[in-house]
């Protein structure tokens, strides 16, 4: 078991795809999640605090430069501007273990900006090229989209696939990265 963090700094940003949930242990960000209103907020603090056994703290102002938040929102500012290709800061991957942390390192690591992989061809960069699924319940457990880029994870047929955040979100993100067009509104 992997140690317990004594503290999450947490805050709510905007961004082109709605509100989303940043939390960060001095490990690094450990989570980001999609549509953080108050009832997903609440939801998501709790999982923080019952998997991480940490207190957690709020942090209003995160881009203040003591904040462990400062850098991801950013760094997050600059991806939706359209100035950041790769995500650089220290990530928490406490969330998440065995094959799951495995595809989403994999992920991380060779999946750039502005390219796709299948849920197939995923799994048999992690050595399990039956895993198709697995890859599937992997991304939709990533407990860092967007910087963990499960966006990236399509169908060999070319269709999207699924998204935690939704699909339009997830047309949203790839559109940025230039895989599909802008919408026209």
């Amino acid at each position: 078991m992997e140690p317990r963090a004594s503290c999450v700094e947490w805050a709510v940003v905007g961004s082109d795809i709605g509100p989303l949930l940043l939390a960060a242990t001095d490990e690094g960000l450990v989570s980001v999640v999609f549509h953080a209103h108050e009832k997903v907020r609440g939801k998501a603090l709790e999982m923080l605090a019952s998997r991480l056994g940490a207190e957690l703290v709020a942090v209003p102002e995160p881009i203040s430069g003591s904040s462990r938040l400062a850098e991801p929102v950013r760094q997050f500012a600059a991806y939706f501007a359209g100035t950041l290709r790769k995500f650089d800061l220290p990530l928490d991957w406490s969330l998440t273990s065995g094959f799951n942390r495995q595809v989403l390192r994999e992920l991380n690591d060779n999946v750039p900006y502005g390219t796709v992989v299948g849920y197939g061809d995923l799994a048999a960069r992690v050595g399990q090229p039956g895993a198709a699924q697995a890859v599937g319940a992997a991304m939709g457990s990533n407990p860092l989209p967007v910087v963990v880029a499960c966006h990236r994870v399509v169908e060999s047929d070319g269709g999207l696939g699924g998204f935690g955040g939704g699909l339009e979100i997830k047309r949203v993100l790839l559109a940025l990265e230039g895989v599909l067009p802008q919408p026209l509104f």
